[in-house]
């Protein structure tokens, strides 16, 4: 058996793991990594807001509460609104999708006050939204950051399609998603898999993006004081799923 041969089968399988991980519940690396528990739905919310891996603990029991039909719905009464009209303190920035099935609060089964939210199609990234981040970051002291992505997303796919001559501003979300969409497309996979494989490369390369981003991300990132990771929602089965790589790359489990 050559060596080209047995890197193709590699490959291959390497890719048949991330995409069969997609329809699942995170990954058992990642459990052993952030100490999941088996069967546990609850996480303090004081502690997700001081220690970012425990945050990503509190989002990830709280969407096992949602996909698994065991939301409790904290803090979302008129009580919980104005109660919080002197300021802010969420735990975690979402940076998501502005499709209308992949509502964040929801879907972590969190409340009024603990999420800072930017939405856009593909959560494709500009200046004010860097600024936005930063902001939650700077001022707010959130210390963690998620990219969300999610099955069968409309900008992903239209960007797979590389329309010549796409209408308005759309071209701006295209040309974003496009390295993306171009790994995808080389894959040689069917049209679905190809889809969910630009999603989740279209989430790493904006999760890299940002660990990137002087002056403010770069630095917090690299220091560990703030976490930038990326996850993508599977519509189907209600759960969001955490990309392994983002997970096994943060200070903690890295250096």
């Amino acid at each position: 058996m050559n060596l080209n041969y047995k890197l193709g089968i590699a490959s291959i399988l390497l890719l048949f793991g991330i995409l069969t991980n997609a329809k699942a519940q995170n990954t058992g690396t990642i459990a052993t990594l952030l100490e999941l528990e088996d069967n546990q739905y609850f996480a303090d919310r004081d502690s997700a807001y001081l220690d970012p891996y425990y945050g990503l603990k509190k989002l990830i029991y709280g969407n096992r509460r949602f996909a698994d039909d065991k939301s409790i719905r904290p803090r979302q009464t008129d009580a919980d609104l104005k109660s919080n009209e002197l300021g802010q303190a969420p735990f975690a920035t979402i940076i998501g999708c502005a499709d209308s099935r992949v509502p964040n609060e929801i879907i972590f089964d969190q409340g009024v006050g603990d999420l800072f939210i930017t939405r856009t199609a593909g959560q494709v990234m500009a200046e004010a939204s860097y600024g936005t981040i930063e902001y939650a970051t700077v001022v707010l002291e959130t210390k963690l950051i998620v990219v969300l992505g999610h099955q069968s997303c409309g900008a992903v796919g239209a960007a797979m399609k590389l329309p010549e001559n796409p209408p308005g501003h759309v071209v701006t979300l295209i040309n974003a998603i496009k390295p993306a969409s171009l790994r995808a497309k080389a894959a040689n996979l069917s049209a679905e898999d190809a889809l969910d494989y630009a999603v989740r490369e279209n989430v790493i390369e904006q999760v890299n993006m940002l660990r990137n981003l002087e002056p403010v991300l770069s630095r917090k990132s690299a220091s560990g004081e703030v976490l930038i990771v990326g996850a993508v929602y599977d519509l189907k089965s209600g759960y969001v799923n955490f990309i392994e790589e983002t997970i096994s790359s943060l200070p903690r489990f890295s250096n």
